[in-house]
């Protein structure tokens, strides 16, 4: 399931999966981001050794095809990578790669992104192997970002863009209890031709006020 944005260039959990949050925004994520951690999956601050596994993973036709762009290269990646702790230590973005338990290596990476002053509203992100598809991983691993973006970062608002014909990608953010606001007509091109995108939001009343649903296996269409 993918539902990207740039810069990519330049979108059964057995117990509780959410981390410990003060309640209160803080700044430290800026100088470390923690480890966010469930029996399931770890997200960590994506590294230069990321770059060839997850080019890899990711730039398989079934992933690539919803993303708005790729780096081409293991070095063009590991320039990405620079440039995403850069914009980390500047406060304007974060980008989380996934380790299922018992791995060692990422299989997807979810991006987060400053759209206002403050990190008040915000857009995320994801990409995720396709092997991983239908296994629950991306819904654990999706609320320990969602947990950290409106615990830790403070984010008032989060926003997704989703192609139309990215049925797994709309559907994984309806099941994590995202609105759709509208469509977005012709505003994703892709290999030449623009496509419309479903524009959906969270807001941290959402996410912190209503039990989240227990996760569903989601699967192809």
């Amino acid at each position: 399931m993918e539902a990207g944005f740039s810069p990519l260039e330049s979108s059964s959990l057995a117990g509780d999966a959410r981390p410990a949050s003060s309640g209160s925004r803080t700044t430290d994520w800026r100088q470390s981001v923690p480890v966010l951690t469930s029996r399931g999956v770890s997200l960590r601050e994506v590294t230069r050794q990321d770059a060839s596994p997850l080019l890899a993973a990711l730039s398989t036709q079934d992933v690539s095809r919803f993303l708005s762009l790729l780096p081409a290269t293991p070095d063009a990646f590991v320039r990405f990578v620079t440039w995403t702790h850069q914009q980390r230590a500047a406060g304007q973005y974060v980008c989380l790669a996934v380790v299922p338990a018992g791995m060692s290596t990422a299989v997807g990476l979810f991006q987060v992104r400053s759209t206002e002053t403050g990190f008040s509203t915000a857009e995320w992100g994801f990409a995720l192997a396709s092997p991983f598809w239908g296994t629950g991983l991306f819904v654990e691993a999706a609320r320990l970002v969602g947990d950290f973006v409106f615990g830790t970062i403070g984010v008032r608002r989060l926003e997704a863009r989703a192609c139309l014909q990215n049925r797994r990608g709309n559907g994984a953010l309806r099941k994590l209890g995202a609105t759709p606001e509208g469509v977005l007509r012709g505003s994703f091109l892709w290999q030449g031709t623009h496509h419309d995108q479903m524009l959906w939001s969270i807001l941290d009343s959402d996410w912190n006020g209503a039990a989240v649903p227990p996760p569903e296996v989601i699967r192809s269409p």
